[in-house]
């Protein structure tokens, strides 16, 4: 039984306000499942997915059934979903969304995917899950979780100001306002930022942990197996989360450092050139971008209409002499407006225009694609064939 992949993805807010009400009527209706697990509840502007990924490593190796929440996917709806690493099964997608056209048919698509993770966690045994914000905190439908045991939040920078506000300072607000009474807080925040999570923190009574308050809590022993100055950031709260709910271990600690996560600094060799594929898609994702890399031959660049292009694009434009522009699909940017902030050839399909940026890269260079996770989705499958059709 394939699953309903069109009527799901169509489940939209349609304007609706931002709230986690819908998920808990939802969560309702599903009995609850999110009551018989312990969660950690990752939130920030970047680095989720790689906090995500390490924290499931980590409890792995400490021989906890694990299940882990994160959006959104590369290629293919699953991936959103795993428990002890494996992804559900599309026979239980396909249930739930038959389930769902009945009992939950105005639902939309984010709390409907949250709700299928939470029961498919339930029904897995599941004693720790690992759950990834959509965007912002409070109003966000993950808010509707019980029974958190840490809240993360990675960073705040600018992104999605449209929904969250126009500003660090509201941005923080809303991130912040997902913190719970009494559980513990982590988070690589600094400046105005730190300052807002600082202040609700206490009013909530919960114990914050920073890199300054607690740096024996963020020790990092050797850089993590994922590549980037910020990576070793990004490891440092996931080892502090170990750590400060006792469930660290050396065994544990070591298995989030080798941790991987598809379409991080991922980098693949094709006739003798190094691709880097990287979701970077947003200003903060790729100055940190532009630092761990530094230089590339060519850049392969697509980005969502709703980004900040330029700001995103200003960051990684002096990273390559050559670059090439492409559609990351479905309301992503047109590329030729691409071409009027940095000079570059516009390659309308992604598919087409890893050939050309291929081409444009000599051997023993580097092209590095990055500026949106749906172009990354696009192209990684791409890449991994021409690598098999090499060997």
């Amino acid at each position: 039984m394939t699953p309903d992949y069109d009527w799901l993805y169509t489940r939209t807010r349609a304007g609706k306000d931002r709230t986690p009400e819908r998920a808990r009527a939802l969560l309702r209706q599903l009995g609850n499942p999110e009551q018989h697990m312990q969660t950690i509840h990752v939130i920030g502007t970047n680095g989720k997915g790689s906090v995500c990924a390490m924290l499931e490593a980590g409890l792995n190796a400490g021989k906890w059934r694990v299940g882990k929440f994160t959006s959104p996917h590369l290629t293919h709806f699953s991936e959103r979903i795993r428990v002890n690493q494996q992804e559900i099964p599309e026979h239980q997608v396909a249930v739930f969304v038959e389930w769902a056209k009945t009992h939950a048919p105005e639902m939309p698509f984010f709390e409907l995917t949250l709700g299928l993770a939470l029961q498919h966690f339930q029904q897995s045994g599941v004693e720790w899950a690992i759950m990834e914000a959509g965007v912002g905190g409070e109003k966000d439908a993950t808010h509707a979780l019980q029974d958190i045991a840490a809240t993360l939040i990675t960073n705040v920078d600018l992104d999605h100001q449209s929904t969250l506000g126009p500003t660090i300072r509201d941005i923080a607000k809303d991130k912040a306002g997902a913190i719970r009474a009494g559980v513990p807080v982590l988070t690589n925040a600094t400046g105005e930022a730190l300052t807002i999570i600082q202040g609700i923190a206490e009013d909530r009574d919960a114990t914050l942990y920073t890199p300054e308050s607690h740096p024996e809590m963020f020790v990092v022993p050797h850089p993590p197996r994922m590549q980037g100055s910020h990576q070793t950031t990004n490891a440092g709260l996931a080892l502090a989360a170990l750590r400060v709910l006792n469930l660290a271990t050396p065994e544990s600690c070591e298995a989030a450092l080798n941790a991987q996560h598809a379409g991080r600094m991922e980098k693949f060799e094709i006739r003798g050139k190094t691709v880097l594929l990287d979701g970077a898609h947003n200003p903060h994702a790729a100055r940190a971008l532009a630092q761990s890399v530094q230089h590339a031959d060519t850049l392969l660049f697509g980005i969502m209409a709703r980004k900040d292009a330029k700001e995103t694009l200003d960051a990684l434009a002096p990273v390559a002499a050559h670059r090439v522009y492409t559609h990351p699909g479905e309301l992503g940017l047109d590329p030729e407006a691409l071409t009027r902030l940095h000079s570059g050839e516009v390659v309308l399909d992604a598919l087409e225009a890893l050939e050309v940026a291929l081409e444009r890269t000599p051997e023993g260079g580097t092209l590095l694609v990055a500026g949106s996770l749906y172009l990354i989705g696009k192209i990684r499958p791409k890449v991994l064939d021409r690598i098999q059709r090499s060997d």
